[in-house]
């Protein structure tokens, strides 16, 4: 029997686990207790992941769909010579846009897959690439982006050493961060509370966070924006901004100051729901604290005014004097430079172009997802007829689900790169299943760059992967060869590789990554007497490196040409007036749909895993009492849930939790169309909250998905029937 130390990879939290394996058999699970990160914590989809390695419905072999529907083995040969042939079929009929691509959030904790994701697209030649991001962080990225001249220039929460923790429309205790890469949030905030310090949670439903927390401020849905700048405009009227600060590293305060007049504390309450004076109190509070950072996440980022939210978060840090500060707002030091990568690659960037139909724009790459059924559909020039989905799930988290879901049936050819048949794979024409992860290697590449400690980790294989296995990085690299293309994308470099390879120097992604690990900070820079890092190293460190807490200061990641910090670009202004407008408008005081977290649910993924879907029913509709009484409901009710966009029923809870006027369901379930290929999702298989959501509402500014604060109306279905 086997010991392997290994990184979880079903989240960013990036908990270290161990493996007991005899051959390909996992025999037990646990916490790494040695973990540099995580510590003896790991939550239970870690904990499931030996249930994921054995599971029988899990993809072994590629599979091609037959004329009836269902599925054939194919070999890995013919797979990839039908992907050639079909694909460059159509684009030398109908042009590189013609071939869509979509990828989802398991790629993030995917070195290799993220890595050849920029080379295949490349190949492809298409500008209409698709990702999650536009159901989830892509507000943040673009706040970060025109803020400080970088998409990755993200700061980070110093959970460890703050004093007075402000967590806006985010439930860390369940996710253990999110764009905040925190094992065991739950206990990181005890002991804050218990070195004295506060939690403040702002979320129209009493969060798993929100219990935990000395206040829970319940707010109407999407109206962040606005309360974040009012408390800003406390600030200022009470004189509690660091002007020093903003004189020097920030450009366009006294526009921005200017434009905060118009939110008064009167009018931010009535938007809100939030009382004036709560308003103002939590302000002077956030000022006063010896330490203090605030936070926001999927609830802000889903939101009408995402991009506003996410900037005025930022804001209130910065006039605060908490940017870069212990126990504020802090800037990892990832051991892998992925911003320097990022910008000279010319990954980063938004609106450099629209998305055909809607005109929606991209960021870092990437339309907009609501965009993508449109662009399935509308006949013309660029016009997506043939798509590759890379672990995503497009039909469960793209808002109107249903009709994304008819709009793959209209495709020529498609092809899913992923482990299940599930609600989208079903619809592909070929499925490419990668050898689970733990038959492959790891690098913590890309949440190392937002962990709330410095730390380092390489993670080997927990079972060899098999003669007949690929893992996603070699299927996107071979497609990409046969589109023409190479491993980086440059094609001076992949010239080189070329010429290289039959002295048996070969491209791997860990390969590249120790390259970067050596010319960043804490690298070697190939003095082979130094004490820096390289991958030999963390090898040899099964638990990780600690590299140290956040180091203060911000000006090192600011990389606007004149090194200031811009509060003024065009793209917030517009933001700005776009919350004025909405402002103006009369509420309706129509019911509102909101998502939900839950620990047990990897988005929509993970539930055919006996472990996490056991207990009583969780994808059930949330609602408060005064609700649910003038709608004659009762707990355990079955009740009609309406939107423009699906009518459908619903279990209902009636449950304290949720403000007035607020419903919520969970995210990720709606498995009834996978049944025949995943059983117990199959049993257990809920409903899809993104049947309800609209993919006409979009916010305006990036065209970020609006998943929270969705019109809706509730019915008892007993009242139906008898209608």
């Amino acid at each position: 029997m086997n010991t392997v130390h290994r990184t979880c990879t079903l989240c960013e939290a990036m908990c270290g686990l161990t493996f007991e394996v005899e051959g390909d058999r996992i025999l037990a699970v646990r916490p790494d207790e040695d973990d540099v990160l995580s510590r003896g914590y790991a939550c239970p989809k870690g904990i499931a992941m030996a249930d994921i390695h054995h599971d029988p419905d899990r993809l072994r072999q590629p599979m091609r769909r037959n004329a009836q529907g269902s599925f054939d083995p194919i070999s890995w040969e013919d797979a990839f010579a039908l992907a050639e042939t079909r694909l460059n079929a159509i684009r030398r009929r109908d042009g590189n846009d013609a071939i869509g691509f979509y990828w989802g959030n398991p790629t993030g904790n995917d070195h290799g897959a993220l890595l050849m994701i920029g080379s295949l697209t490349k190949a492809l030649g298409t500008r209409n690439r698709f990702s999650s991001g536009s159901q989830d962080a892509n507000p943040r990225l673009v706040t970060s982006l025109y803020l400080y001249g970088s998409a990755s220039t993200i700061p980070v929460p110093d959970l460890d050493r703050t004093d007075y923790f402000l967590c806006i429309g985010a439930n860390p205790v369940v996710s253990n961060g999110s764009v905040m890469t925190a094992p065991n949030v739950r206990g990181r905030l005890r002991a804050m509370q218990k070195r004295g310090g506060t939690l403040v949670v702002v979320d129209p439903r009493r969060s798993e966070t929100a219990r935990l927390a000395d206040e829970h401020v319940s707010i109407r849905p999407g109206t962040d924006a606005a309360l974040q700048l009012a408390m800003v405009g406390v600030l200022v009227r009470h004189g509690r901004i660091d002007r020093a600060f903003l004189d020097a590293h920030v450009r366009g305060w006294a526009e921005i100051e200017r434009r905060l007049g118009a939110l008064t504390l009167e009018r931010v309450a009535e938007y809100t729901g939030v009382a004036a004076a709560t308003i103002e109190r939590v302000a002077l509070a956030f000022a006063e604290a010896k330490s203090a950072v605030a936070y926001s996440r999927m609830g802000v980022c889903t939101g009408p005014h995402a991009t506003l939210a996410s900037y005025a978060t930022d804001l209130l840090n910065i006039v605060a004097g908490r940017l870069g500060v212990a126990g504020g707002p802090m800037f990892p030091t990832s051991p892998f430079p992925l911003d320097e990568l990022a910008r000279r690659s010319g990954l980063e960037g938004h609106a450099r172009w629209t998305s055909r139909v809607g005109g929606l724009p991209e960021t870092l790459g990437d339309l907009p997802s609501p965009a993508l059924a449109e662009e399935i559909e509308t006949p013309g020039d660029g016009q997506v007829r043939a798509l590759i989905t890379l672990a995503g799930n497009p039909v469960l988290s793209v808002p109107n689900g249903k009709r994304l879901d008819r709009a793959l049936d209209g495709l020529e050819f498609m092809i899913s790169i992923d482990i299940y048949l599930n609600e989208t794979t079903r619809h592909a024409d070929l499925v490419l299943p990668p050898c689970w992860g733990l038959a492959d290697d790891h690098v913590d590449l890309l949440f190392s760059a937002l962990a709330v400690r410095n730390v380092a980790r390489w993670s080997p294989p927990v079972v060899e992967k098999k003669p007949d296995e690929l893992a996603d990085w070699e299927i996107l690299l071979e497609l990409t060869r046969r589109f023409g293309g190479g491993p980086t994308g440059e094609p001076w470099l992949d010239w080189m590789l070329k010429w290289m390879a039959p002295v048996g120097l070969r491209w791997t992604p860990t390969g590249f990554a120790d390259l970067v690990l050596r010319l960043g900070p804490y690298g070697d820079k190939f003095l082979p007497f130094s004490q820096g890092l390289n991958m030999k190293k963390l090898r040899a460190t099964p638990h990780g490196i600690d590299l140290g807490a956040l180091q203060p200061g911000h000006t090192h990641r600011v990389h606007h040409q004149d090194q200031r910090i811009h509060l003024d670009d065009d793209i917030f202004l517009r933001a700005f007036d776009h919350l004025d407008q909405d402002m103006a408008r009369p509420t309706n005081g129509a019911l509102v749909l909101i998502g939900r977290r839950e620990l047990r649910s990897i988005n929509s993924w993970g539930h055919n895993v006996p472990a996490l879907v056991s207990g009583k029913v969780r994808c059930r509709l949330h609602i408060h009492p005064d609700d649910a009484r003038e709608r004659g409901l009762a707990d355990g009710d079955t009740a009609v849930l309406e939107s423009r966009t699906h009518t459908g029923r619903v279990e209902v809870v009636v449950s304290d939790e949720m403000r007035p006027g607020v419903v919520s369901l969970p995210h990720g379930w709606g498995h009834g169309a996978s049944a025949p290929w995943q059983r117990v999702a199959g049993e257990h298989a809920g409903v899809s909250a993104n049947d309800w959501t609209d993919d006409r509402l979009v916010e305006p500014i990036i065209g970020q998905s609006i998943l929270n604060g969705v019109p809706v109306s509730v019915v008892a279905a007993a009242k139906v029937v008898a209608a």
